[in-house]
């Protein structure tokens, strides 16, 4: 990559950094509210072969000039243990459909084909306060089977190479939530609102970009050691097993 891209980049991400610092993090929120982000499937479409660039900027292909089609979105967020205190050192990653509904798989392109120019895929390391910043496209439905999907996106933890957990979120509103099967699925209500973000305009943009905030709260307290290990606590995800073992059907 050109250095000048490389700039342009790292001053991209200082901007989306600063914003989600400033209006994305929920201030004030105390231990006894937060609620454990529920554990959801990996559905059949986790990329079996990774796309070129893996970064957190999900519009741009390596030093492509050319950016993916949709309303562009600033996600951000952080990995929270129980009581609040943050992971640093998470490896998070998301995948999703692209603006023509196809995933970054080899059965997951649907008959209108694939935006070449959309990664969809990106990972992120969380920071000391266990930050984590994306760029993508707010997500769009997809077919499945006789009806749709609501939009999502897949978010996956892990941590010191194990998965720790595997969810989605969706779009807070959506028309399509209510009958969402996998959605359905999750029983505790304020479980089902955790996952629900809001994608709002973003201040001042001229190209009617987006930001949506979405923390994720782990099941169990997260203590490390001073090299970052995990002293105990956090085991494999109920629905991964740690890793992505069968897959599921295609509604999913």
């Amino acid at each position: 990559m050109s250095s000048s891209l490389s700039d342009l980049k790292r001053r991209n991400f200082l901007k989306w950094s600063a914003f989600s610092v400033a209006a994305l993090t929920t201030p004030g929120l105390m231990a006894e509210e937060l609620i454990r982000t529920p554990a959801m499937t990996e559905g059949p479409f986790y990329p079996d072969k990774m796309p070129l660039d893996t970064d957190n900027d999900l519009l741009i292909i390596n030093d492509s000039l050319t950016p993916a089609v949709g309303e562009i979105t600033y996600l951000g967020g952080k990995v929270l243990d129980a009581k609040g205190q943050p992971l640093r050192n998470a490896f998070v990653e998301i995948w999703q459909v692209d603006s023509k509904a196809s995933y970054l798989h080899t059965r997951g392109e649907n008959k209108e084909g694939r935006d070449g120019n959309f990664q969809g895929y990106g990972r992120f390391m969380t920071d000391s306060k266990g930050q984590y910043f994306f760029r993508t496209i707010k997500p769009v439905p997809y077919r499945a089977g006789r009806g749709f999907r609501t939009p999502h996106i897949h978010v996956a933890v892990s941590k010191n190479g194990q998965r720790i957990l595997t969810t989605q979120l969706l779009i807070n509103g959506h028309e399509l939530n209510a009958e969402d099967g996998v959605y359905r699925q999750i029983r505790n209500p304020e479980q089902r609102k955790s996952i629900l973000v809001d994608f709002k305009p973003l201040p001042d943009s001229k190209l009617g970009e987006l930001a949506a905030n979405f923390d994720i709260v782990l099941g169990k307290t997260a203590e490390e050691n001073p090299d970052g290990t995990i002293k105990g606590g956090i085991g494999k995800s109920e629905l991964t097993g740690g890793g992505r073992g069968p897959r599921p059907s295609r509604k999913q």
